[in-house]
């Protein structure tokens, strides 16, 4: 139960929010996401995502006031929202809705990780890992098993309830399912480092192929049985750090029931492939992703690794449509690539806001981008994520939205903000 005192407080910070998103401005940011990602080029969109909170407390605006633990939560989503529109909105979407999320439980895989872990900061998550090779046998392959899905919709009402009498006369109040992410060989590099796998691409690749079909079998059936039990969406905040509407999903034959895999973005990446050849990133990755990354509507690929010399392999994905350009890319050669048929996701380098803030260095980033966009006709977005630390100082994040809209400002003329 939330307590009267709780109550107000969330309901003012809700009609906050509320009025935001009701802003001609919000609007047109929406508006232009959807437009970049149904390839229409337009103005790109910036996104900031990823931000160590811990770090970004101004004068007290993120101090939480709720007594109830739940309602310190709910508090503290929506103080972190309105900060982040009068700090560094760049091109933040205010979603005109509360979302209530359904509730499901999966049983355990029996993946196993034993690691080393170095922090430098107690209070951030973000920390080194080095990871010791658990599962270099094909016995201990064994030990991994399918997933078991439960959903709960009878909690599911509950919490609609609950949501629709504190927020409703606010703002509509919404269920929410989940995307796909398949991060296969994110999970390959915790129970085995990287370096032993990929030595064993060469050196063993027979048992690298039964490691990753394993995975994908235990990847794809989950998927399968929330797409049964209803838990997909099409209607999510994001599709990892970035805007996800888009015209054509949910697709044209979509009856209002069960979202499909059809109506869904797919989110794919192996960040630990910078350095495999296009050949081997086929045979050891995209071969397995493309059992489900095939079956869904549309497809987003790459994150922190440079996808170069991988594009045309890429490219070659009837449902392809946003690819990842890392700062580790080649910013010209991913724009005359892919041109107008494909959403460029540029990933601004985080370290530029990780210690002494400079805007030059932020600047000419940003004018490398444009220019080269521009000039291949690319629906284009920059995404700065992954943002494990501006060193306890918020103004490098100000300062770094300051810089970047002004300088698309001088390309396309000043937006709305």
């Amino acid at each position: 139960m939330v307590s009267s005192g709780d109550r107000k407080i969330l309901r003012e910070l809700a009609k906050a929010r509320a009025e935001l998103a009701a802003t001609d401005e919000n609007k047109e940011r929406a508006a232009r996401a959807r437009d970049i990602n149904s390839l229409r080029p337009s103005r790109p969109i910036v996104w900031i995502e990823e931000i160590p909170w811990h770090e970004m407390d101004i004068d007290g605006e993120l101090k939480t006031v709720c007594e109830g633990e739940e309602a310190r939560r709910i508090e503290y989503g929506l103080r972190t929202t309105l900060f982040r529109w009068r700090h560094f909105r760049a091109d933040m979407v205010v979603e005109d809705a509360y979302y209530v999320y359904k509730a499901f439980t999966a049983t355990d895989t029996g993946f196993r990780t034993k690691e080393t872990i170095l922090a430098k900061d107690e209070r951030n998550h973000i920390v080194s890992h080095s990871y010791e090779d658990v599962m270099d046998t094909e016995e201990k392959l064994g030990v991994l098993k399918k997933t078991v899905v439960t959903a709960y919709p009878e909690k599911d009402e509950a919490n609609l309830a609950v949501a629709q009498d504190m927020f409703g006369d606010i703002m509509p109040i919404k269920m929410r399912g989940y995307g796909i992410y398949c991060n296969t060989w994110d999970d390959i590099s915790r129970v085995r480092g990287v370096g032993p796998v990929l030595l064993d691409m060469v050196d063993n690749p027979g048992f690298v192929h039964k490691m990753v079909s394993r995975l994908m079998d235990i990847t794809v059936d989950r998927y399968e049985q929330m797409e049964s039990l209803g838990l997909l969406d099409f209607d999510t905040a994001s599709v990892h750090c970035t805007p996800a509407a888009v015209d054509g999903l949910p697709t044209a034959d979509y009856d209002g029931g069960k979202v499909r895999f059809k109506d869904v973005w797919f989110r794919g990446m192996a960040q630990m492939f910078s350095t495999v050849s296009p050949e081997m990133h086929e045979e050891f990755d995209i071969r397995y992703m493309r059992r489900l990354m095939d079956r869904c509507g549309l497809a987003y690929y790459g994150c922190c690794e440079p996808l170069d010399a991988k594009l045309d392999l890429l490219m070659a994905i009837p449902n392809m449509r946003k690819l990842g350009v890392s700062p580790w890319s080649n910013v010209s050669l991913n724009a005359e690539k892919m041109g107008g048929g494909y959403v460029y996701s540029r990933k601004p380098n985080p370290a530029f806001v990780a210690g002494d803030y400079v805007a030059e260095h932020v600047r000419s980033e940003t004018e490398e981008t444009i220019k080269a966009c521009t000039r291949y006709g690319c629906p284009y977005e920059f995404v700065l994520k992954d943002i494990s630390t501006v060193s306890y100082k918020p103004g490098n994040l100000i300062g770094w939205t300051k810089t970047v809209m002004d300088t698309i400002d001088g390309y396309y003329g000043r937006s709305p903000r």
